[in-house]
C-alpha cells in the first residue's frame, strides 16, 4: 500500500494572483512538487494558455502525468529548473514567456517520507537526493568526502557555526562504522553540537547544508534566476519564494541589481533612463504568509516571496 503524503502550496492565491496576468499566455512552475501551485495557475488561464512545469523528483512527474492526463494545458519535464531555457528554446518560446513561478526549497512529501532520506525526526536512509535515480546521495558523499569539505558545506550551506567539529565527528565515526541512515547521522551531529538553538534539532543546520550541496540547491537557484529574466517575455512576472535566508539573499541580490541597472557608471554623470539597462521592476513589497496561513501550514512560517516584472 502506498502511503500518502499530502503537500500544502505555501502563498498560493498571491502567487498566482501576482503571476498570472495573461490568461492566453505561457507560464511556467519551476517546482512542480505536488501540483498546488500548477493547479490553481491552469484555473486562471484560458483556452489557449500553456503551462509548462519541471520537477527533479519522479514522484512529482508522476502526479503532474495525472494531471496532464486531465488537462493538456499542462506539460512537464523531468529536470532542474535551471535548465528552463532549454526548454523554452525547444518548445519555441524563448524570450515570450509570461511569468516564472519559482518555490524553492525540498516539499512537504520529500520531507515526511522517510524513505527519501530528507528528516532527521524519522529514520531512513540517507538520501537527501531530489532525483534519487540521479547523482550521489548523502550517505555516498559523507563516507568519501574530507573533514575540511564537509565542514565547508555545513558552514556555508547550514550556517552552522559547529561545523568543524561535526565534520570530524563524522568522519571518526565512519572509520568505525559506515553512516547510512538518518537517525545515525542525527545523533552524531547532535553528540557533537555543544549548544543549539531553543526549540530547534541540533541537526537541523546540517540537515539542510547537506541536502542543498547534494542537490546544487543555490547553483541552481543562480543560474535558474539568469534564465528566467532571459526567457520572459517583456511584461512578464518572476515570482519567487524562498524559505531560507541564503536563497532569500540570492533572489533579493539579483532582483535589486537588475532594477537598478547600469553600476557602472560614474556617480553625478547625467545619464537617461534607457541607458541605466534596467531589466526588472520590483512589483510590490516582500511577502510573507499571515498568521492564520501559519497557523494551518507551520512550515509555511520562514516564507518569502518577491515579485518583479521583466522591462527588457
Amino acid at each position: 500500500m502506498t502511503q500518502e503524503f499530502k503537500h500544502k502550496s505555501v502563498l498560493l492565491d498571491e502567487a498566482v494572483e501576482l503571476l498570472v496576468h495573461d490568461a492566453d499566455g505561457i507560464y511556467m512552475d519551476g517546482t512542480f512538487g505536488r501540483g498546488g501551485h500548477s493547479g490553481l495557475i491552469l484555473q486562471h488561464l484560458g483556452a489557449h494558455g500553456r503551462l509548462q512545469a519541471f520537477d527533479k523528483d519522479p514522484l512529482a512527474i508522476a502526479q503532474a502525468q495525472a494531471m496532464i492526463a486531465e488537462d493538456p494545458r499542462l506539460t512537464i519535464t523531468q529536470t532542474s529548473f535551471a535548465n528552463l531555457d532549454q526548454v523554452a528554446q525547444e518548445q519555441d518560446c524563448f524570450g515570450q514567456v509570461q511569468g516564472i513561478l519559482l518555490d524553492l526549497g525540498v516539499s512537504s512529501p520529500q520531507l515526511d517520507d522517510a524513505n527519501r532520506g530528507f528528516s532527521f525526526q524519522c529514520d531512513g536512509p540517507l538520501d537527501m537526493r531530489m532525483n534519487p535515480d540521479e547523482g550521489e546521495s548523502a550517505a555516498q558523499w559523507l563516507a568519501r568526502a574530507g573533514a575540511e569539505e564537509i565542514a565547508d558545506v555545513l558552514y556555508h550551506y547550514g550556517e552552522e557555526r559547529f561545523s568543524r567539529r561535526m565534520a570530524r565527528a563524522v568522519v571518526e565515526q565512519r572509520q568505525q562504522k559506515p553512516i547510512t541512515t538518518t537517525k545515525q547521522l542525527a545523533g552524531i551531529i547532535a553528540a557533537a553540537n555543544p549548544k543549539w538553538e531553543k526549540g530547534k534539532n541540533p541537526a537541523t543546520r546540517a540537515f539542510q547544508g547537506i541536502r542543498i550541496h547534494i542537490n546544487q540547491e543555490l547553483k541552481d537557484l543562480e543560474v535558474g534566476l539568469q534564465v528566467a529574466l532571459e526567457a520572459l517575455a517583456p511584461g512578464g512576472r518572476l515570482v519567487v519564494i524562498s524559505f531560507h535566508s541564503l536563497e532569500d539573499r540570492i533572489v533579493k541580490r539579483f532582483m535589486r541589481e537588475h532594477a537598478k541597472g547600469d553600476s557602472h557608471i560614474p556617480l553625478g554623470l547625467p545619464v537617461t533612463e534607457d541607458q541605466l539597462s534596467r531589466r526588472l521592476k520590483l512589483i510590490g513589497k516582500t511577502r510573507k504568509p499571515t498568521a492564520n496561513e501559519i497557523a494551518i501550514n507551520p512550515r509555511s512560517r520562514s516564507a518569502v516571496m518577491r515579485v518583479a516584472e521583466k522591462i527588457a
